[in-house]
């Protein structure tokens, strides 16, 4: 049975919990992005129309395109609502809400994060029944991409990362078909989570079914199915009876909007679309008769805008087979030796393939490996300087989502904070370890202190990224003026790409030699 979370623990959770809330509370009267506006009428959506009509209902264009689990989820939230005010859940929603709703909505992000919290706490020990640091339970509570996300931005991953985590926790304590059921749940409110499903179904198969005898591993294999069946019966079944199945996959897989987003995330179709580019304009130099694509990638469109110059088309099949590739050794490791001790950064690194590789990948995806990845980051000073560059990166890649001048000084001052947190935490953690662990540790806490905690290359690509940030908010408009808006942009995607392939590469050699 799972060691429970000392009281200490817990206390010091519920404390950083309680900060991280009060942070969130202030940042009520932020930018909103059109996110706002969408769960905002799926609130209104889910509860003033039957569910017959959730997925046919085109009278805004704020279309529901969840899973049922997460409409169901919104017409939990819908309920109190009334009380605050009528119009929060009447149709059509007013055009300009007023400060109540925005308020309500605001609360209801805040108060989802209590899954969170408790997933952390049950995490608080890992599969060897050692009770983790708090600083990592503290890197997921107060991670400042999430912040950023769901309580400026307006969405509700950590609700849906409260969900992973409880399903890793399952895990890495042995409870495999608790696991694999939360994550189903999660399936049914997420979908793009399906990227860890390759790594789930080895892992489960291999440690859930076999190696038990051919009659108990079957009836293993069945109550599995049976579990995973029942929840994805529960959450599509009304809509197979009501023969809406086809308009609800093409709501949940919109192929047509093309291989990027307005905004590249950071990820390897950066730089494949940028040697698109240079290839072009040499050919072209060079007397070649080469047709660009008029804005192509850069126009800011959320649309079939993937044509290339040169290189050849990329395909939603493509990026399919390449995620399953890169996923290859994790998936051959966790089938030869599935340890629970392993599965949180296994998980982790799956996540990270389907976001550099992945079709339409949203820059927010990162919170999908970020967050688990905090767990880890104390296990070795290794680790902790991964997680230290990783962190900064991924939360840096998100700052034009929030673009407004007034939210400026805080989504700077939330990544310096916690950059500053890391700095102190992990430097005071793996000092206190090397003098408790004795020579051979002290040894690495000199290699520590000569070679500065991430490095020279490590600092000198964080002062690089800060010298893009400066050239974007001073420099760019000196020299360009109106001309090339989409530059900084570009710049921030290919700094930002160039940490995360650092960071995929990472895990990917961790993972084939240690796991």
């Amino acid at each position: 049975m799972a060691a429970t979370t000392s009281p200490s623990t817990a206390a010091a959770a519920a404390w950083a919990f309680a900060a991280a809330t009060c942070v969130k509370i202030l940042l009520v009267p932020t930018y909103r992005s059109t996110d706002f506006d969408v769960h905002r009428y799926w609130l209104a959506l889910t509860h003033a129309l039957p569910a017959r009509q959730w997925y046919t209902d085109a009278s805004s264009e704020w279309t529901l395109d969840y899973p049922p689990f997460f409409a169901s989820f919104s017409r939990l939230l819908s309920v109190p609502a009334p009380l605050v005010d009528a119009s929060l859940v009447s149709l059509p929603v007013p055009a300009a809400p007023p400060f109540a709703h925005l308020l309500y909505l605001r609360l209801t992000v805040a108060f989802s994060d209590l899954l969170l919290l408790a997933s952390a706490l049950l995490l608080a020990r890992d599969a060897r029944r050692r009770r983790r640091p708090f600083l990592a339970l503290a890197l997921v509570l107060w991670s400042p991409a999430l912040l950023a996300v769901d309580h400026v931005h307006f969405q509700y991953n950590g609700f849906l990362m409260g969900l992973l985590l409880l399903s890793l926790h399952f895990l890495e304590q042995g409870r495999d078909l608790a696991g694999g059921i939360v994550f189903a749940a999660l399936l049914c409110s997420k979908h793009l989570f399906l990227v860890a499903a390759p790594v789930y179904f080895v892992y489960l198969f291999r440690h859930y079914c076999c190696g038990r005898g051919v009659v108990r591993g079957l009836g293993r294999l069945l109550l599995m199915g049976a579990g995973v069946a029942a929840v994805f019966a529960a959450a599509f079944a009304p809509f197979v009876y009501y023969g809406q199945m086809q308009q609800l996959f093409n709501r949940l897989f919109p192929f047509g909007r093309g291989l990027c987003h307005a905004y590249w995330a950071p990820n390897f179709w950066v730089f494949y679309i940028i040697l698109d580019k240079i290839l072009a304009f040499l050919l072209r130099r060079l007397g070649f008769n080469i047709l660009i694509p008029e804005a192509s990638f850069t126009g800011g469109i959320v649309g079939d805008s993937s044509p290339f110059a040169v290189l050849p088309k990329v395909t939603p099949i493509a990026t399919f087979l390449l995620v399953i590739l890169a996923m290859t050794p994790c998936l051959i490791k966790s089938f030869s030796n599935p340890q629970p001790k392993h599965i949180v950064r296994w998980v982790s690194y799956a996540c990270t393939c389907g976001f550099m590789f992945g079709w339409h990948v949203h820059e927010k995806a990162s919170l999908h490996f970020i967050i688990p990845l905090a767990l880890l980051a104390m296990d070795s000073l290794d680790n902790a300087r991964h997680y230290f560059l990783l962190s900064i990166v991924s939360c840096y890649s998100l700052f034009p989502l929030l673009f407004e001048n007034q939210e400026y000084p805080i989504k700077v001052l939330l990544l310096l904070t916690y950059a500053t947190l890391m700095w102190v935490g992990f430097s005071s953690h793996f000092a206190v370890k090397s003098v408790h662990e004795g020579k051979k540790a002290n040894q690495s806490s000199s290699t520590v202190k000569k070679d500065g905690f991430i490095g020279w290359i490590g600092l000198s690509y964080l002062l690089g990224i800060a010298a893009i940030e400066l050239w974007s908010r001073v420099f760019h408009r000196h020299v360009f003026g109106d001309r090339l808006p989409f530059l900084p942009l570009i710049m921030v995607s290919f700094s930002c790409g160039i940490g995360m392939i650092y960071s995929w590469m990472w895990q990917l050699v961790w993972i084939v030699r240690y796991t």
